[in-house]
């Protein structure tokens, strides 16, 4: 079974998102990277269901089941 092995600059990255997500008040989180479209997906249910979106003018979409935030997803995710 191979190891998959971080480089440091994505290692100095991860902990510098670190500090922001601890901050989104949701206790459980589920991320999925599209490299090829550089797509972030980032659900907070597992198998999160929305039934409307807001886009904002950063390439951020809100994602809601209701009036509840059920994930983000984040074009350019690469470039932030």
């Amino acid at each position: 079974m191979g190891k998959e092995v971080l480089e440091e600059k994505s290692i100095k990255s991860l902990l510098k998102a670190v500090s922001q997500l601890i901050k989104i008040p949701k206790t459980r989180m589920w991320f999925d990277y599209d490299s090829e479209a550089d797509v972030l997906y980032v659900h907070f249910e597992e198998k999160p269901n929305s039934n409307h979106s807001e886009m904002r003018e950063d390439g951020i979409v809100f994602d809601y089941k209701d009036n509840h935030l059920v994930g983000l997803t984040i074009l350019e995710a690469s470039q932030r």
